[in-house]
């Protein structure tokens, strides 16, 4: 079953890459060196797990991006895809917080997404000293960021923790069944994130673990109300699309407020490798707009 055609600019640049089907220990280690972010912002302060860059003068009441990185839960480290939560640094004033969870193989079923959610509530615990509005603490991922990010609004719903304003949820990793039309689309064929290498994924985090918990695989959660209004993005050639759809469906289902943009041609992750592409432009404009109107003093 062939999934629909990438958007021409996107299948021209993927074209250079070295793209694969599978996944194993062996090239996971191999890749893991090369996953990592790079960090050029000076304004920063390293506590922990947690990493704080904050604008240029000193904030007050200043909103908070909390970041989760994307890598497969299984690679990429708390500065993998940063200039996404620092362009709302540049744009909004917001201090970005960024967690560098464990990561599977080695740590496995709650781990990861413990260690985010510890980190959320010290960033709230500590809002004051950071300068920090705990009304607005946006919590953000992309890929399994996204799906951590989703996981750590249900456990702060669920254990009435931090108040959280909004979850953006980019290209999230909901679903550890694999097994969306979406996800049997993109297999056998070589890509960003395959069928494959999401199956690998998702074995490394949950393998020997018994049941899987809603919150690391946040599709499984049966009861969707009460979270805060959420935006999902994701292409419509990738695995994820299909179960991202259903989420934003299953919180307007629930009485909440989601809204999700689908964007025609976009493969995994296509704005975080490609954001001058003209696709990725405009992907990282309208989410921007769309977190405008939440920061905005009517919201």
């Amino acid at each position: 079953m062939s999934g629909p055609a990438l958007d021409p600019e996107l299948r021209t640049l993927l074209a250079d890459m070295p793209l694969r089907t599978t996944l194993d220990l062996e090239t996971l280690h191999q890749i893991r060196p090369y996953a990592t972010g790079q960090p050029d912002h000076l304004d920063r302060r390293d506590v922990g797990r947690l990493s704080i860059f904050t604008p240029a003068s000193r904030p007050v009441n200043a909103p908070c991006v909390y970041w989760v990185h994307g890598g497969g839960m299984v690679m990429g480290d708390r500065f993998s895809q940063l200039d996404i939560p620092l362009d709302w640094l540049d744009e909004f004033g917001a201090v970005v917080v960024t967690v560098d969870y464990r990561l599977a193989p080695e740590a496995t079923g709650m781990t990861l997404v413990e260690d985010c959610y510890d980190g959320l509530v010290w960033t709230a615990e500590h809002a004051d000293e950071l300068g920090i509005d705990p009304a607005r603490i946006i919590v953000a991922g992309t890929s399994a960021g996204g799906g951590l990010a989703a996981g750590v609004t249900l456990l702060a719903r669920d254990r009435q923790g931090p108040p959280i304003a909004a979850q953006i949820l980019i290209c999230p990793m909901l679903d550890h069944r694999n097994d969306t039309a979406s996800s049997r689309q993109f297999a056998g064929e070589p890509g960003v994130w395959t069928r494959e290498m999401n199956d690998f994924g998702w074995r490394s985090v949950i393998d020997g673990v018994g049941g899987v918990p809603s919150y690391v695989s946040p599709a499984l959660a049966e009861d969707l109300s009460g979270l805060p209004t959420t935006y999902v993005d994701v292409g419509t050639a990738e695995v994820f699309r299909d179960e991202d759809v259903a989420y934003a469906s299953r919180i307007w289902a629930a009485g909440g407020q989601a809204e999700l943009h689908v964007w025609a041609g976009g493969c995994h992750g296509f704005d975080a490798l490609f954001p001058k592409a003209g696709l990725s432009v405009e992907a990282r404009r309208t989410r921007t707009n769309w977190l405008a109107r939440v920061l905005s003093p009517a919201s």
